[in-house]
Order: C-alpha cells, then sequence, then structure tokens
C-alpha cells in the first residue's frame, strides 16, 4: 500500500479502518438476535447492590440477560473482587493483579444484600448464584473467602438456595473440599469450550482436563451435590467435538448443562465464528437430555447462571427435603 503526503499513519489509519469494517460484519447478528428490555424492578436490584458495594457478574461479564434476570429478583454475585488474575479471551471481566487484597467484610456484606432483596416488592428471596474472579494471588486462591460468602448467606437466610460458580483453583482438591464442605446446593465450574478450542479460548493455566477434573471431585467428595457446567458455542466447534464434550461432562456424573451463544465483549477478544439457531439449541436439548442429564437449559442468551435452571433446581431439592 502507498502512503500519501502524511507518512505510514495513513496506511495504519487505513488498516485500523478496514479491521473495524470487517469485525463489524463478523459479529452482525442475526434478525432473531433481540435482548428483552428491563422490568421495573430492575433498577431496585441494581441500587441495592451498589449501595453494598458489591459486584455481580451480569454487569461485568456484560450479560444479556441481566435485565431478565435482576428483573425477577435473581443477580449473580461476584466476590472477591472485580479483577481476575487470569486473562481468557471470551471474557469480558478486567484482567490484572490484585496484589493480595481482600476485603474481609465481604460475606457480611453479601448476606446483608441478600437478606435486604428479601423487601424489594414482597419478593422472598430464596435463590442466588454466587461466583468469583480467579484470585491466583492467593495462597488458597481465594477458596476460604468464597466459602464464608456461602455460609454468611445461609445463616442470613436459613433455607436459601446457594448456587455457586467457581474457578478451577488450579485443580486444588483441597480448595475444591473447601466449597464443598460450605454446603452450597449447586457446584457449577464451566468448561466453557470443546478441547480443541481451550487454548484459543481460555488462559493457559486453565485446561479441559483441570476443569474436569474439579467437577469430578466434587462428586467425590459429595455425590448428592448437584454439579453443574456451561459450554459456548458459536466458537469453532464441529458437533462431533460438543457431542464428545458433552458425553465427557456426563461420564463425571454432572447433572445440569447450559449451552449458550458466545457474544464477543469487544474486537481485543476471540471473535464468532458463527450464530446458532433457536432450532439448533432446542436439538442439542435433546441431545443433552439423552444423555442423561437432568437439566439441560440450551437457547442463544442462556448463560452458566440463567435461572431457567433455577427452578428446576429448587424443585428437586425441595423434593428431597419433603421426601
Amino acid at each position: 500500500m502507498r502512503s500519501s503526503g502524511n507518512g505510514p499513519w495513513v496506511d495504519v489509519k487505513m488498516r485500523i479502518q478496514l479491521a473495524s469494517e470487517v469485525a463489524h460484519v463478523y459479529d452482525r447478528k442475526p434478525d432473531w438476535f433481540r435482548i428483552r428490555p428491563p422490568t421495573e424492578k430492575f433498577p431496585e436490584i441494581k441500587e441495592l447492590v451498589a449501595h453494598f458495594g458489591l459486584h455481580t457478574v451480569c454487569e461485568e461479564a456484560h450479560c444479556p440477560n441481566m435485565s431478565e434476570c435482576w428483573s425477577g429478583g435473581t443477580a449473580t454475585f461476584m466476590v472477591l473482587g472485580d479483577t481476575c488474575t487470569r486473562g481468557c479471551k471470551f471474557c469480558a471481566v478486567k484482567t490484572g493483579n490484585p496484589r493480595g487484597v481482600v476485603n474481609r467484610a465481604e460475606p457480611f456484606m453479601l448476606a446483608d444484600c441478600v437478606k435486604a432483596m428479601n423487601g424489594i416488592n414482597g419478593r422472598r428471596m430464596d435463590y442466588i448464584v454466587v461466583t468469583s474472579v480467579d484470585r491466583d494471588d492467593l495462597p488458597d486462591q481465594g477458596a476460604s473467602h468464597f466459602a464464608s460468602c456461602i455460609r454468611e448467606v445461609k445463616k442470613a437466610v436459613p433455607g436459601i438456595m446457594v448456587e455457586v460458580l467457581t474457578p478451577d483453583f488450579r485443580g486444588s482438591r483441597e480448595c475444591v473440599k473447601a466449597i464443598v464442605d460450605a454446603a452450597p446446593d449447586v457446584f457449577g465450574h464451566n468448561i466453557e469450550t470443546v478441547r480443541r478450542l481451550q487454548n484459543k479460548v481460555r488462559d493457559p493455566r486453565a485446561g479441559y482436563e483441570q476443569s474436569l477434573s474439579v467437577l469430578k471431585a466434587v462428586k467425590e467428595f459429595n455425590p448428592a451435590m448437584f454439579t453443574k457446567s456451561s459450554i459456548m458455542l458459536g466458537l469453532g466447534e464441529t458437533e462431533e467435538e460438543l457431542l464428545e464434550a458433552m458425553s465427557d461432562l456426563r461420564e463425571i456424573n454432572v447433572d445440569i448443562l447450559t449451552l449458550g451463544q458466545y457474544l464477543r465483549p469487544s474486537r481485543l477478544h476471540v471473535p464468532v465464528s458463527g450464530y446458532v439457531s433457536p432450532e439448533r439449541f432446542n436439538k442439542l436439548k435433546l441431545v443433552g437430555e439423552g444423555l442423561g442429564f437432568r437439566y439441560v437449559a440450551a437457547g442463544p442468551f442462556v448463560r452458566s447462571s440463567y435461572r431457567a435452571g433455577e427452578l428446576f433446581v429448587k424443585n428437586v431439592l425441595k423434593g428431597r427435603k419433603n421426601g
């Protein structure tokens, strides 16, 4: 490319403009891809979370279901700060080095916030999701703090059901046991994508087998505890690879699976390879059920903490308690 009188800077600007146009076309969404607007409860939940100085993965990860879940009184709280020590190429959460800083009051703040959420429009808060950033900078990778959050919430709101979505803790069984011992009702950890695409999508410190080992360890420590995982579609996976991943999860008795469309947070993240139709998601749901998952939530906007699984878990757990 010949440069003009303004020098090579013009060439750079033209390349940036071309890359921008390509990315725009690449990420262009189908006509059926529409996000529901928020309802009247949405701002009340947001203000309450901000009042207690907490973070939600709903906001940090730009979740497309935020209006639906928050309007229904459900939020996924993100503990241990808003800075992750990993740099996964699909995730919008901030990456950096928290330098060992932990808010020791956070478990109590979280419990107070959940308790206060009971008063919103007369709704009883009986199910929440707690997740966290990766904290490789901490000796126990934040497992003890995470466990404290679970215990304090259950203490503050008797009878509440707590689902957790944990990091991989670098495969540490000791860290996994710390979470299991805190007695969450559902233990979730995501493999994120198929085996072949792990290095393309996730931080090098993560891995397919490592994630499977976390979910396997949960069942070894407590066979009755529900386990859950999630896979993003639209990253270039094949049907055979997806079936293999689903089968691998069933091999270690994972109970709940969520399948959703990957959405590119920015042009700095891994691009979308394609958009999966609602019809294909419906077929994959049936495939998952055929493999033996107790519940499968599948759809373009489904995410790992999507509240579709909440009703299933509530009913099953209540059945156990009443049985």
